[in-house]
């Protein structure tokens, strides 16, 4: 495994890359409304994308059809735009998006409330964004990768939620997905110790109900096996001398 430590001019062009993903994702939360199809979302999506100067990162990723992957209730990632999708009042969306600006990613993820939705719905949220936080207090020179999952699955599973084990996060930069994968869940090694340039994408992935999930026939979207709702929560941070650095938050 070789895990990539970015140069300053390296950084620079991703601190841009997450600044804009991070407005994109502004935006599209703005639009967020019941009578929406997903597809409107993708569009749109698209459209802020390349306004900024930039490549959608997903768009025909390993055949992906689209720039903005929109997952609604128990989808927990990958969801296919679809004109005949319409979000209602009482669903969760969650959107991941990435761009590339001058040849290196950003990659995020939100999970948004449309209209009212349950209490329950809206702890899972919460609870998956600050899964994110737990996690990225580790997210330090000298400290190890496991001490980000581990405090992630402990963080979820106090609220007796599933943690995917199917997905992870990833290194990124110059491509999509680099080493090193990023668990949501504790492993038996410590993994790598984090030094500053490093780059990666957190991304808790967080079910309602239990961890397990299936993949649907279009081979993209992944669903909770038990039909619970899912949430999903992601940055691009950098390992700094000090405090993480979250790229891709405004």
């Amino acid at each position: 495994m070789s895990v990539s430590i970015k140069s300053e001019r390296e950084i620079e062009l991703m601190r841009e890359a997450g600044r804009i993903l991070a407005q994109v994702h502004e935006e599209l939360g703005r639009i967020l409304k019941p009578g929406i199809s997903t597809m409107d979302i993708d569009r749109t999506g698209e459209r802020l994308i390349r306004g900024f100067g930039c490549i959608p990162s997903f768009k025909n990723y390993n055949g992906y059809p689209a720039s903005i992957c929109v997952s609604v209730n128990d989808e927990v990632v990958h969801g296919i735009p679809n004109k005949h999708r319409i979000l209602r009042e009482g669903d969760i969306v969650s959107l991941d998006a990435g761009v590339i600006y001058n040849g290196y990613h950003s990659d995020a993820a939100r999970t948004h409330a449309i209209g009212k939705i349950s209490p329950e719905a809206q702890q899972l949220i919460q609870v998956t964004r600050e899964c994110f936080f737990e996690g990225i207090k580790y997210a330090k020179k000298g400290y190890h990768l496991n001490d980000i999952s581990s405090a992630i699955q402990a963080y979820a599973e106090h609220f007796g939620y599933g943690v995917v084990r199917d997905l992870v996060g990833h290194g990124v930069g110059k491509a999509l997905h680099e080493d090193p994968e990023v668990p949501n869940f504790a492993q038996k090694r410590k993994g790598i110790r984090l030094c500053p340039g490093m780059t990666l994408a957190i991304e808790p992935m967080i079910n309602m109900g239990r961890a397990d999930v299936v993949w649907l026939n279009d081979d993209w979207t992944v669903v909770t096996d038990d039909g619970s709702l899912s949430a999903h929560y992601e940055n691009t941070i950098l390992i700094t001398e000090g405090e993480p650095e979250i790229l891709s938050l405004l």
